[in-house]
């Protein structure tokens, strides 16, 4: 199968990562906004094709699909392009950084008929499948997920600490992982929301720190803390309360609320969750079926978080 990578940086290499470890995958294209970085990553990668322009890289003969591993601000038109030429495509959160335009996806995805995800990895990274798995069976009910997303970010830079062309959002991008995994591990929407932010950067227009508060119908509660001011390690970092046990979820890695490590390497084909979404998204296009993380299923996290900027806009 023929793919388009969109995206340059950080995320792109690491989608392009794991589908070096896909079998009958091949990454037809790349395009990407920088000329030079572009080609950088196509001669690295042995990618015969490179460009800037996504309708070019969309003609090329027998490309099924794309993944978008673009700037935020263009994910919805750059999905809305992609599935308006009839290709199945694969975005990278938040599928959109409005619920308008969000909404605007999921219509068209059902009126084109093609296949179309979102890539909330949270839903595949083996610590949170095992969580999820338990969930499902009974076995555990979660009370509380407390959850703490801290980069050091004042300036600029992507997560390789390179110059960024464009400024990420605590609420739209990051929390947008977090509200997702919550009303996923909990089966549906947040009951009620509340979100606080702190001072507005003077040079990057955005609020540097957040506290968004989740409650479900169960009475489970979230409590996320975002910040781009911690001086430490950079990442997410989850601790579910539950019923029957305590856990500390860290990307594909978990632990008992006493540290003891749990063993996830039977949970999956794979202990990479990007790797796990992507295959899903492969699949489901062979299958023919809806992928978990549908841009359908990921709808409700986008209203979520409409929800939550309104809680900001009354500050």
């Amino acid at each position: 199968m023929k793919v388009v990578m969109v995206g340059e940086g950080a995320f792109a290499n690491k989608h392009l990562d794991a589908l070096e470890r896909i079998e009958g995958i091949e990454v037809d294209s790349i395009c990407g906004g920088v000329q030079e970085a572009v080609e950088q990553v196509a001669a690295t990668r042995g990618i015969s094709h490179c460009t800037l322009d996504l309708a070019e890289a969309l003609a090329r003969p027998d490309v099924e699909a794309a993944i978008l591993a673009s700037p935020t601000p263009i994910h919805a038109a750059q999905a809305r392009q992609v599935m308006q030429e009839g290709k199945h495509v694969l975005v990278e959160i938040p599928m959109a950084d409005n619920l308008a335009d969000a909404e605007d996806l999921v219509r068209l995805a059902s009126d084109t008929g093609v296949i179309a995800m979102v890539d909330h990895v949270r839903r595949f990274n083996p610590s949170h499948q095992w969580i999820h798995q338990k969930v499902v069976a009974g076995e555990l009910n979660v009370q509380q997920m407390d959850v703490q997303t801290f980069f050091f970010r004042r300036t600029n830079t992507n997560a390789k600490g390179e110059p960024r062309s464009w400024t990420d959002h605590l609420l739209w991008h990051h929390a947008c992982h977090t509200v997702d995994l919550f009303q996923y591990q909990t089966g549906g929407p947040a009951a009620d929301v509340v979100a606080l932010q702190g001072p507005t950067h003077p040079d990057l227009g955005i609020a540097m720190d957040m506290t968004i508060g989740l409650k479900s119908d169960s009475g489970a509660l979230c409590t996320l803390s975002l910040s781009f001011n911690n001086d430490g390690p950079f990442g997410t970092f989850f601790r579910y309360i539950c019923d029957n046990g305590t856990f500390v979820a860290n990307y594909d890695d978990l632990f008992t609320g006493d540290g003891e490590q749990i063993d996830v390497s039977g949970i999956d084909v794979s202990t990479d969750g990007i790797e796990l979404a992507d295959r899903e998204f492969f699949a489901a296009i062979r299958e023919e079926r809806e992928p978990n993380s549908s841009l359908a299923q990921g709808l409700e996290a986008m209203r979520t978080l409409d929800r939550l900027e309104r809680c900001l806009g009354a500050d």
